[in-house]
């Protein structure tokens, strides 16, 4: 692999990263909205958008 296709690959990686973020944090907001913040799926949304938003600041400390 080259160093334009890693780079390349990281870059799609981010957007990937993000993209999912923008997903989860709309689902959030219809489950908020429908006032359940205390069910399980919203509890899970919640973790898994802690990890995605450390990796997004990962990425963007490095300028990816």
């Amino acid at each position: 692999m080259t160093n334009e296709e890693r780079l390349a690959a990281y870059d799609a990686f981010a957007a990937d990263v993000r993209a999912e973020l923008a997903e989860l944090v709309d689902r959030m907001d219809e489950l908020r909205a429908k006032d359940k913040v205390k069910s399980a799926t919203y509890r899970q949304l919640f973790a898994t958008r802690i990890t995605l938003k450390d990796i997004d600041r990962r990425l963007s400390e490095r300028g990816l």
